[in-house]
C-alpha cells in the first residue's frame, strides 16, 4: 500500500524528492504557489557544479571584512536591516567559518556534491532534457596571479580528494578559449566535470513533468497552515485541505518562517541575488559559463540572452530590491566582455538562496515529529543537490540505509 505524502516547495530540491518518492511508489502531492522551478531555482547562474566541494565561508581576512564597509563590492553587499534581524545566524556563520570548523564542514558537504552530476543525470535521461545541458565546464576567470595562483591549489586538492577535474589557463589559453574577454586577465580554472543548464527553470520544469508522468500530482495554491491531525498530517491550503502521512518541507528561503509554527528555531538566513538578461552581437557569443571570480558575478549564455548574476546581499527576504548591486555588476562585465549587449528585461530578477549558519543543508527526519521531514538551507548549491536531496530523503523514509553519512546533516545538530 502506497504512503500518502505531501511535499511542500516545487523548485528543484522539492521536485527532485517528489520525482524520486513517486519512484519508490509513494502516492506523492507537490504544492507550491507557483508553478516548477519559477522561484529560486529560475534565477541561479545554471550550472550543476560537481566542482563546488568547499562551501563558500564568511570572509574573516580583516582586509576583505573592512573593503565591505563602504558597501559598494559586487560580490556582497548588505543592509543595516537584514544584518539585524540575521545577527545570530550570521554570527554564527563567522563561528564556523573559522579554519577549526571550516576544514571538516567542507568534508562533510563534498559527500553530498560529489553525488550531484550521477544523480541529475537519470532524471535529465527519463525526462527528456538533454538538450538544456551542456558538458563542456565552465570558466572560473582571475584578474589576479594570485588569486589563480591560490585557486591552482585548491583545485589539485579537489582533483585528489574528490575527483574534481580541472585544467589551469594560462592567459593565452585563456584568448584562445573565449577571445570575446577583454585583455589583462591572468588565466582561469577551467573546470570540466561540471555541466551547464541553458535554462534552468525549464529543466526543474522537465523534472516535474516527469514526475506528474510517474502518477505524481501537483498543486498550485497558497500554503496556508501546516499541522498534525491524529497519526498524520493536515496541510490547508487557499485550494482546500489535504491529508498525508508524511509531510517533507522543502521550502528554501520560506522553511525556517514555516518552522517555527511548528517549534523549530534553527539559525536560517537568506543570501539575495540579483539577474537580467542581455543580448549579444551576432557570432560574439560566449563558449562557456564565464565567473569573474575575483569580482564576483558569472555571466551565463543562456536561451534567454546573456544572464548576468550578480553575488550575494545581505538583507531581509521582504526587503524591496535595490539595483546597485547588479549596476555595479555590469560594469565590470562590460570591462571583462565588450559585447555584451542592452537589457532585455524592463526589471531585474530579485531571489533568495536559502542558508544555514553551518553551510550545510539539513537534511532528514525533524526530531519532534513523526512523519515530517526536513530538507532546505542548501544555501548556493540547491539546483546543484537537489536530485541527491531527493534520493537520500526517498532512502531514510523507506528506511533503507543512506548513500552518505547523515548525520552532519541532522535538524538538531544545532542544540
Amino acid at each position: 500500500m502506497s504512503r500518502q505524502t505531501v511535499v511542500l516547495g516545487a523548485g528543484m530540491v522539492g521536485v527532485s524528492i517528489a520525482w524520486h518518492l513517486a519512484r519508490r511508489g509513494r502516492s506523492v502531492l507537490l504544492v507550491d504557489r507557483r508553478q516548477p522551478g519559477r522561484e529560486t531555482s529560475y534565477g541561479n547562474g545554471g550550472l550543476i557544479q560537481r566542482e563546488a566541494v568547499r562551501p563558500y565561508p564568511f570572509p574573516r581576512e580583516f582586509g576583505k571584512l573592512l573593503s565591505t564597509l563602504p558597501n559598494r563590492r559586487v560580490d556582497i553587499r548588505y543592509r543595516a536591516s537584514g544584518m539585524l534581524t540575521y545577527a545570530g545566524p550570521l554570527f554564527d556563520y563567522w563561528r564556523y567559518s573559522s579554519p577549526r570548523h571550516y576544514e571538516r564542514i567542507a568534508d562533510e558537504y563534498a559527500s553530498l556534491i560529489v553525488l550531484a552530476t550521477e544523480e541529475h543525470a537519470p532524471m535529465i535521461e527519463a525526462a527528456g532534457a538533454a538538450d538544456l545541458i551542456g558538458k563542456e565546464g565552465w570558466l572560473e576567470v582571475h584578474r589576479s596571479q594570485a588569486e589563480l595562483e591560490r585557486r591552482r591549489f585548491e583545485a589539485e586538492d579537489a582533483a585528489s580528494r574528490f575527483g574534481v577535474t580541472h585544467a589551469v589557463l594560462d592567459d593565452r589559453s585563456l584568448a584562445r578559449s573565449e577571445p570575446q574577454l577583454g585583455t589583462g586577465l591572468a588565466g582561469a580554472i577551467h573546470w570540466t566535470n561540471s555541466w551547464s543548464v541553458a535554462d534552468p527553470g525549464a529543466l526543474v520544469a522537465a523534472y516535474a513533468a516527469n514526475f506528474q508522468q510517474q502518477g505524481g500530482e501537483f498543486l498550485q495554491a497558497t500554503l496556508r497552515r501546516v499541522s498534525q491531525d491524529g497519526q498524520g498530517w493536515r496541510v490547508e491550503t487557499d485550494d482546500g485541505n489535504h491529508y498525508a502521512d508524511d509531510v517533507v518541507v522543502a521550502l528554501g528561503p520560506w522553511a525556517g518562517e514555516w518552522l517555527r509554527a511548528l517549534g523549530y528555531r534553527l539559525p536560517t538566513f537568506v543570501k539575495r541575488g540579483y539577474h537580467m538578461h542581455y543580448g549579444v552581437p551576432q557570432g560574439q557569443r560566449l563558449r562557456h559559463w564565464i565567473a569573474d571570480a575575483d569580482i564576483g558575478y558569472i555571466l551565463a549564455p543562456m536561451r534567454a540572452g546573456i544572464r548576468l548574476t550578480t553575488g550575494a546581499e545581505l538583507a531581509r527576504l521582504d526587503a524591496p530590491p535595490s539595483g546597485g548591486q547588479l549596476d555595479a555588476a555590469e560594469g565590470r562585465a562590460r570591462e571583462l566582455y565588450p559585447a555584451l549587449g542592452e537589457r532585455l528585461e524592463a526589471e531585474p530578477w530579485k531571489g533568495a538562496r536559502p542558508c544555514l549558519a553551518d553551510m550545510k543543508p539539513v537534511i532528514g527526519p525533524a526530531p519532534r515529529h513523526k512523519g515530517l521531514w526536513l530538507a532546505f538551507g542548501h544555501g548556493h548549491q540547491g539546483f546543484t543537490l537537489g536530485p541527491v536531496t531527493g534520493r537520500l530523503i526517498g532512502e531514510m523514509m523507506d528506511g533503507e540505509p543512506a548513500s552518505v553519512d547523515m548525520s552532519p546533516f541532522r535538524a538538531d545538530r544545532f542544540r
